[in-house]
């Protein structure tokens, strides 16, 4: 290979970018100004305004109806794609109301 060739290259491009990157990254890091830590100023809400932190109750409930929605989704569109063209096309459609009336149960069950 010639030495214009390995240039261009993608490993040597990438390591050029990644030092060019790496040198750009620690230039912006210079000419930042420096923070204060005074009070809440670099707390999250960032406005420097003391913040009640309230408890947090973590319930996976949702997520686990919403996963289960997205899988019977899923599932239902990989069939439904799989069934064969002509008088079986039938059995995707009923299937389809299948899914739906399951979905419509775990959406309205209380």
């Amino acid at each position: 290979m010639r030495f214009p060739d390995i240039l261009l290259s993608l490993p040597v491009v990438f390591l050029i970018f990644l030092g060019f990157y790496c040198i750009l990254y620690w230039l912006g890091g210079q000419m930042a100004p420096k923070a204060n830590s005074i009070g809440g100023k670099l707390d999250t809400y960032s406005c420097g305004e003391e913040m009640p932190i309230p408890p947090v109750k973590i319930s996976f409930r949702l997520f686990f109806y919403i996963a289960l929605f997205f899988t019977m989704m899923h599932v239902a569109v990989l069939v439904v794609a799989t069934i064969p063209s002509g008088p079986l096309a039938w059995l995707g459609i009923a299937y389809l109301m299948m899914i739906f009336l399951s979905v419509m149960a775990l959406i309205t069950r209380n």
